[in-house]
């Protein structure tokens, strides 16, 4: 009885610990972590996200620009979604309105133009690192796995009277003007130049993704003095 009894207890414990997170009470089969554990999650991956776009930028800059001489335009198709410009700034919107910030910077990057077709880059530089391309790899995965996290903590955010109901689901289609492959692709420039925009844009945006969710936590939770 007792090899039964401890034979059951580990099954039991296998099957919570690999319970998927709830994304609303009510739902069968799942947990509900504290709210302070789905920021720890969200922003972990977020961390992980802005290394990875960071050491793409680097690597690229390094394999096609060495010598630094880089013309591009700079801008992303992002830059109609208004984001805080400082940690101030983004301390005096709302948690609703951060959020939504957050989940729109997202959706923006959650564009089949990733992973960048690093197997056609590789030819044009026999230094070029091979380890970039499985990195490439995992970005549109991370962005969906972000924003999806994101969304579960949205709403544990609501129902602990945190947020309110207007922060809603977001499609793409209503945030980018144009896809980003035509945004990228306009102009007479070599595509390395528009490849490197792309990486650019999202080293930066990941980075703004990092910092509002560590600041959206603080003011959200202010017991845990960030």
């Amino acid at each position: 009885w007792f090899a039964l009894l401890v034979l059951f207890y580990l099954h039991f414990s296998m099957r919570v610990g690999t319970a998927p997170i709830c994304s609303s009470d009510g739902q069968a089969g799942c947990h509900v972590p504290p709210l302070a554990d789905l920021f720890d999650r969200v922003i972990q991956q977020s961390s992980r996200m802005h290394g990875i776009s960071s050491d793409l930028h680097s690597e690229f800059e390094q394999y096609f620009f060495p010598s630094g001489n880089i013309i591009g335009k700079r801008r992303c198709h992002t830059y109609d979604i208004i984001t805080p410009d400082d940690k101030e700034n983004a301390q005096r919107l709302g948690p609703e309105q951060l959020t939504e910030v957050i989940l729109r910077l997202l959706v923006a990057w959650s564009d089949p133009l990733l992973p960048l077709p690093w197997s056609t880059l590789q030819d044009q530089s026999e230094d070029f690192n091979p380890q970039s391309h499985s990195k490439a790899l995992e970005i549109p995965e991370m962005v969906d796995e972000l924003k999806d996290g994101v969304q579960k903590m949205a709403e544990r955010m609501k129902l602990e009277g945190v947020l309110g109901n207007t922060v809603g689901y977001i499609s793409a289609d209503s945030l980018v003007p144009s896809s980003t492959v035509s945004f990228y692709g306009q102009g007479e420039l070599s595509p390395l130049y528009h490849h490197h925009d792309i990486l650019y844009c999202l080293r930066r945006d990941s980075s703004k993704v990092k910092s509002y969710l560590c600041i959206l936590k603080c003011t959200t939770l202010p017991e845990l003095e960030c």
